[in-house]
């Protein structure tokens, strides 16, 4: 059983695990239940634009890499830019090097007329109010590099506020090691579970739901009571602080 490390503001533990232990559940989810990577896309971000709307911002830039947490981030773009946010998208990498889910992701957003920038578009505090940080998730192994490691660097330059999808950028999602540039975010909001290194991490930590059944933990071997009754996302602080 994982050690509960995080709590519900109710006092609810939250087991953390491991980026191992998530990737176990997300193969369960996908190859067991027949759960798509789109669904859970589509889920994360629903629920990252949900926590970015209550800043109220006019404008967002979603910096986005490849895999679950670049199409999370690129899901959560349209679905900014439909609630009347002017919406910029910064990638990575280009278009065409995108694959997968994240890819279609992408071609949605694409058909759809958001902006997508060049890498080395600004990040100017007077052109953005909310950065969302949607480069590397808690599939990071090593320092991140080329575009994704100046993005990041990037965003420690800016004062507006930044909001990381799962975990923050270039942070080692099982022991918080930071083996090159971290984002340092005002706000991270972590799938389905917490990742035991954002025990590491000193900013709003906010769970969100993307539809995992309660079957996968089971199968996975995680005891978690789910906490979302009557909400998609709650916030979370360290069991050793509640």
């Amino acid at each position: 059983m994982t050690a509960p490390e995080f709590r519900t503001p109710d006092g609810t533990p939250v087991p953390a695990v491991s980026a191992d232990e998530m990737r176990e559940i997300d193969r369960i989810a996908v190859e067991d239940l027949g759960l798509g990577l789109l669904q859970m896309m589509e889920n994360a971000g629903r629920d990252l634009a949900g926590r970015v709307l209550e800043r109220d911002p006019d404008s967002v830039t979603v910096l986005a890499g490849n895999g679950g947490n670049g199409g999370g981030g690129l899901a959560c773009g349209r679905h900014l830019e439909n609630r009347g946010v002017s919406v910029t998208v910064v990638l990575d990498r280009p278009a065409d090097a995108l694959d997968g889910a994240a890819a279609t992701q992408y071609r949605i957003l694409d058909e759809a007329g958001v902006r997508v920038a060049d890498a080395d578009a600004s990040l100017a505090d007077d052109e953005t109010d909310v950065v969302v940080d949607a480069l590397v998730g808690y599939g990071l192994t090593g320092a991140p590099r080329g575009r994704a490691r100046d993005l990041i660097e990037r965003c420690g330059n800016v004062d507006t506020t930044l909001v990381s999808l799962d975990v923050p950028s270039g942070l080692d999602a099982t022991t918080g090691d930071r083996p090159g540039p971290v984002v340092e975010p005002d706000e991270t909001v972590t799938l389905a579970l917490p990742k035991s290194g954002l025990s590491e991490v000193e900013c709003e930590l906010t769970l969100a739901d993307i539809a995992i059944p309660r079957t996968v933990y089971d199968r996975a071997g995680i005891e978690y009571d789910i906490p979302f009754e009557r909400s998609y996302c709650v916030p979370l602080t360290p069991a050793s602080n509640s």
